[in-house]
């Protein structure tokens, strides 16, 4: 596709990241809609030769769109912006989701671990003409304070266990009262059983499995929709 038209700003930030990648736009058709994305167009540098899942804690996940997360886009534009509108996208990478959401009026914040993936964010939002999107760098095991959040978002996620715990307390301190958090991932995903028995305990958790085509083959993802239990009241 033709790169689209960004201010000088933004330039920059795209030139910036080609002296280390090789950056291309895509778009994304997402029902009626399409989204510009700006993505890694040779991952093969970046993994110099390893076998990205003989050790999956080292494998740059957020150079990929997956599966998980196009599914999860489409969500974002089939569900009502809530009261309030505040959309958080954790471990965003390229950051389709939330973008999705931005377009259907969620006031988004997209985050992940690492400047370079934000800067990837920038340029796709500037793409596609979103302005207000929030750009976070959130360390799981040390996250800033936020305020709340009425919608929580995350696509291939669970990929270290040692990170479940400060996960499930990002959520517990950044959803706001009432509020709902979307997950995607693929259904082979081994941690995502142990993950959603954690999260029982603080969450009532809705299932939906869903296929969908690629890489040649057929994908089953499973979409969780998380909300936080009511506390029982007690009496003094």
């Amino acid at each position: 596709m033709n790169n689209p038209v960004l201010p000088p700003e933004t330039k920059e930030i795209l030139r910036r990241l080609r002296r280390r990648y090789r950056p291309e736009f895509d778009t994304l058709r997402l029902r009626d809609r399409e989204l510009k994305l700006l993505q890694v167009a040779d991952i093969e540098p970046l993994l110099n030769g390893r076998d990205p899942f003989e050790d999956v804690s080292n494998f740059p996940f957020w150079v990929r769109l997956w599966e998980a997360a196009l599914l999860l886009s489409d969500l974002m534009l089939t569900q009502p912006v809530p009261a309030g509108g505040r959309l958080l996208e954790l471990g965003a990478g390229l950051g389709a989701p939330g973008l999705a959401a931005a377009l259907a009026g969620h006031r988004v914040t997209l985050s992940d671990y690492q400047p370079q993936i934000l800067d990837f964010q920038r340029v796709s939002a500037a793409a596609n003409g979103l302005t207000g999107i929030e750009f976070r760098l959130i360390d799981w095991l040390k996250p800033p304070h936020l305020e709340r959040f009425e919608t929580i978002i995350g696509a291939e996620i669970l990929f270290r266990a040692d990170f479940f715990a400060p996960l499930l307390k990002i959520f517990r301190n950044y959803l706001a009262p009432g509020g709902t958090i979307y997950l995607a991932h693929d259904a082979s995903r081994r941690s995502l059983g142990a993950f959603l028995e954690l999260a029982s305990e603080h969450f009532t958790i809705g299932t939906m499995p869903r296929k969908i085509s690629g890489d040649d083959k057929e994908v089953t993802i499973v979409l969780n929709r998380l909300q936080l239990k009511v506390q029982p009241v007690r009496s003094n």
